[in-house]
Formats: C-alpha cells, sequence, structure tokens
C-alpha cells in the first residue's frame, strides 16, 4: 500500500480493511525539521511497510513517533525506528514495561487463548502480525506527559483518556487542519467489553465541536469535516 494524502502536511498509511487482521492506520506529518509519525503499526513487518511508502513518497524521514495509546497494534511496529524520539502519555510507560516482560510467542498466545478464550481475535492478530517474534521489540515512550504537549513541528497532542485506553491521547496538526484520534471513542477491547460498551459517543460529539476540517481514526477511512 501507499501513503494517502489528508490535507496539508499529513498522510496516512491506511488500516488493513480486514477486521480480523487488526491492522491500524498509521500518520506521518511531513515537516522538513522531520515527520512525525503517529502510531507505528502492529508489528516489525507493519513498520517496515511504512517505512517503505515514507520513502517511496519522498517524505522527511521521521524524528518524532507518537503512540497513540499503548495497544499492540499501535505500538509493536516501533521497534524497527532507530533514532526517533518516542511520545506517550505518562500512563503508557509502566504498561508497554510490563508488556515487554511477557515472554512473546506463538506457544504463549496459545496458551493465552486457552486460560481465556476471550483473547482469541486479539491474540490470533497478532500471529499473524508477528511470523517470528524474534524480530519483536515493544518500545516504551521516551518523551511523556501529563495533559498536553506540543512538538517543535507545531503537532498539538493532548490527553483525553477514555474507556478504550487509560492512556489515549489526540495530535492535531494545526497548520493541515486535521486531528488524528486513534481509537480514543472506540469500546473497550473484546476481551474486557461488557455489553453495555459502546462507542463514546460523547467523547466523538466533544472532539467535533473543536471544528477540524479532517478527522482521522485509526481503523476507517479519514473524514473529510469542510
Amino acid at each position: 500500500m501507499k501513503l494517502e494524502h489528508v490535507a496539508g502536511r499529513v498522510w496516512v498509511y491506511p488500516h488493513d480493511p480486514d477486521p480480523e487482521a487488526i491492522g491500524a492506520s498509521v500518520g506521518v506529518v511531513a515537516d522538513e525539521r522531520g515527520s512525525v509519525l503517529i502510531d507505528a503499526g502492529n508489528g516489525p513487518a507493519h513498520g517496515r511497510e511504512v517505512r517503505r511508502a515514507i520513502e517511496a513518497a519522498g517524505l522527511p524521514e521521521p524524528r518524532w513517533l507518537v503512540f497513540t495509546h499503548h495497544h499492540w497494534d499501535h505500538t509493536w511496529g516501533a521497534g524497527g525506528w532507530e533514532g526517533v524520539e518516542v511520545v506517550a502519555h505518562a500512563s503508557a510507560t509502566a504498561i508497554l514495561a510490563a508488556e515487554a516482560e511477557r515472554p512473546w510467542s506463538h506457544q504463549y498466545l496459545r496458551d493465552q487463548v486457552v486460560a481465556n478464550p476471550k483473547l482469541g481475535p486479539s491474540f490470533r492478530a497478532r500471529a499473524l502480525a508477528v511470523p517470528d517474534f524474534s524480530e519483536l521489540r515493544i518500545v516504551v515512550p521516551d518523551t511523556t506527559f501529563e495533559e498536553t504537549l506540543t512538538l517543535p513541528t507545531g503537532v498539538r497532542l493532548r490527553y483525553v483518556g477514555g474507556r478504550h485506553a487509560p492512556d489515549s491521547i489526540v495530535a492535531v496538526d494545526p497548520e493541515s487542519d486535521v486531528m488524528l484520534v486513534g481509537d480514543c471513542y472506540y469500546p473497550p477491547p473484546f476481551h474486557l467489553r461488557t455489553e453495555d460498551d459502546t462507542t463514546d459517543f460523547g467523547m466523538a460529539r466533544r472532539l467535533l465541536r473543536e471544528g477540524h476540517a479532517y478527522y482521522v481514526d485509526s481503523h476507517s477511512e479519514p473524514r473529510k469535516m469542510r
């Protein structure tokens, strides 16, 4: 796949349309001072695909990698990005450090699904995304923040939290009038979800009231609002 231009200096490597693959999109805010990656993909192979797409598009080398939240399909591709500054909400550090300590392997995935069958969809997708777990390196952030942070290129990061992940943030490129929201208004992951959990429409409405020209979540096409 190729990068798709959204607006201004914002590009997106598209999400995988196969819901069983759980392949989140990756945003790129291109800047001559160094591009900003928004999420890292779901594994080393995904990360390499994104790198090739950035090179093919002739965009500047990334200098920052922002995690919209800690979930594997947004962070497991980070290990191949040497020399970037990884940025996330402060609460992501302990979560990712704990994830890095788990003995990830295909056998471990099978054992976990036997113990908790609700993990099946996620863990089967992880097995597809990472054929060789010796390649996987879970990365903890270099830089964290509590409420807001503005990167040197002007990209603004803001903590929003929510039920999908406690560390969810959104990223806004004011120059392009684009907000990248990750999965922040989605319900919790399947294995944590109750029958009362739905899309957080309240959060979605609050973000829409900000009136950006484009909104990009991680598992849908970018939405042009005006």
